[in-house]
């Protein structure tokens, strides 16, 4: 590995994931992007044997720049980093050409130990990932998904980003709040940047206000 592309907004996760890139292959030279459209301009100019890519983009899906990669670079290798383990970001990102499928709530060095794998050409997979594939091509659980997409679509956040709201909410940091879940920053990170989108609120106030109108927390 020579070269990577880190696709992630938030620049605190951005430089964390370069970090990884770099623990798994010492002599990486790491270019960035943190919208959809400025990663595809990557794609376009410059030449990558790696991509770590977020799904959750500002203006658009992180699995429209694993297509571009594997359309115009066939030799990269586009690995999905993000915080979502549910069927509709996992299996449109592998048809896309994802090689791998990572989460964020791993330790770095697990996710630098799953990198590894590749230079033995085998596609790094975080084990509840590997799991929902295995069960999805084996026919396990395929009513039981159905039925939690269905109860997933009559609300706006997950069960986990409630409870992270709620904790936004009662005036809790964000290291505090990893700490009490037992997750990275970076992971709580990516779930409040996710929050704020669905919400559509840019503070923590207009967040509070939105768990004080749910119930979650007193007015």
């Amino acid at each position: 590995m020579h070269s990577a592309l880190i696709v992630e907004d938030l620049p605190e996760v951005r430089a964390w994931l370069g970090d990884v890139a770099r623990a798994a292959f010492p002599a990486l030279q790491v270019s960035t992007a943190g919208r959809r459209d400025e990663a595809l301009a990557c794609v376009q100019r410059g030449r990558f044997d790696l991509a770590l890519i977020d799904l959750g983009l500002p203006d658009g899906s992180g699995t429209d720049v694993v297509g571009a990669l594997r359309r115009y670079q066939p030799s990269a290798l586009p690995v999905v980093v993000t915080i979502y383990d549910d069927d509709d970001h996992l299996f449109p990102a592998l048809q896309a050409g994802a090689f791998g499928y990572l989460l964020k709530e791993q330790p770095q060095e697990t996710l630098v130990a799953q990198l590894l794998r590749m230079t033995q050409g085998e596609p790094p997979l975080s084990p509840p990932i590997a799991r929902r594939v295995l069960a999805h091509f084996a026919g396990a659980g395929h009513r039981r998904d159905v039925l939690v997409r269905q109860i997933e679509a009559e609300v706006s956040l997950t069960e986990r980003e409630t409870e992270v709201l709620q904790r936004v909410a009662k005036g809790y940091t964000l290291p505090e709040i990893a700490q009490q879940f037992g997750l990275s920053r970076h992971t709580i990170a990516d779930y409040i940047k996710q929050i704020y989108r669905k919400l559509n609120v840019s503070s923590r106030a207009e967040a509070a206000l939105e768990a004080a109108r749910r119930g979650l927390v007193n007015p």
